[in-house]
């Protein structure tokens, strides 16, 4: 597929894609492809391009003679990284959050737990070196590499968890801790519970203490659960 292939395929992505996530189109709305390549002047093959990554995702369904379809919100892939990031993009932001956080805290905790009775000794004694680098940027606001090491301190934890289900919901977890700084629902300084709380989290995995790292997860989705409920823009670090 050439260069130019591919922008046109991008290009109707990032205007149907967002809508359809967006709810600009209700369920059951019907789309066809003469109709698309009229709408954005682009070819047939184009057209059922996009298509089939927006099946892909299950926000609409393909059908011979009845259209494309927009499938109701039940049937999405709601895990999918893309559709997090247009969800996170349109006016659904809050709520988009709020599923995803009451999905870490329901996993996050857990997977804690596991990492510290299962990982291994070196690995866990690498999490407090993040932990470490997480407390010395964050102090400095200097949000892109805090933002890059708080990725790392949740995927790792997921991935000690020697759980592949668990390790399968990284790029999930990462779209949150995006989202959150992208659209300006970080403070510029982390704050130092969160922060405190992390370097708890990282030395009980390596201390290997299972009841103290999840307690101390739990603290952190929780802090955040509850300035999503009270304080949006008060969002603290995950």
């Amino acid at each position: 597929m050439g260069t130019d292939h591919r922008t046109l395929h991008n290009r109707v992505l990032a205007v149907l894609g967002p809508a359809i996530a967006a709810d600009e189109y209700a369920t059951g709305h019907t789309f066809t492809l003469q109709g698309l390549e009229q709408d954005f002047g682009v070819s047939r093959t184009v057209a059922r391009e996009a298509v089939r990554v927006l099946e892909s995702m299950r926000l609409v369904v393909s059908r011979p003679r009845t259209g494309i379809r927009v499938r109701p919100r039940r049937d999405w892939s709601v895990f999918d990284p893309q559709l997090i990031r247009w969800r996170l993009a349109g006016p659904g932001r809050m709520e988009q959050l709020r599923s995803l956080n009451e999905l870490r805290a329901a996993v996050e905790p857990g997977a804690a737990a596991l990492a510290a009775a299962r990982g291994g000794e070196e690995e866990r004694a690498q999490l407090v070196v993040v932990a470490d680098q997480m407390v010395l940027t964050g102090r400095a606001g200097d949000l892109a590499t805090f933002l890059e090491l708080d990725i790392t301190f949740h995927r790792r934890i997921l991935e000690l968890s020697e759980n592949e289900m668990l390790v399968g919901l990284a790029q999930v977890v990462a779209e949150v801790l995006v989202g959150r700084t992208s659209y300006d629902l970080m403070p510029r300084n982390p704050r130092p519970e969160a922060l405190r709380l992390h370097k708890t989290v990282a030395q009980a995995i390596r201390d290997g203490l299972p009841d103290v790292a999840e307690a101390a997860m739990r603290s952190i989705v929780t802090e955040v659960s509850d300035a999503l409920e009270h304080d949006p823009k008060a969002y603290p670090a995950p």
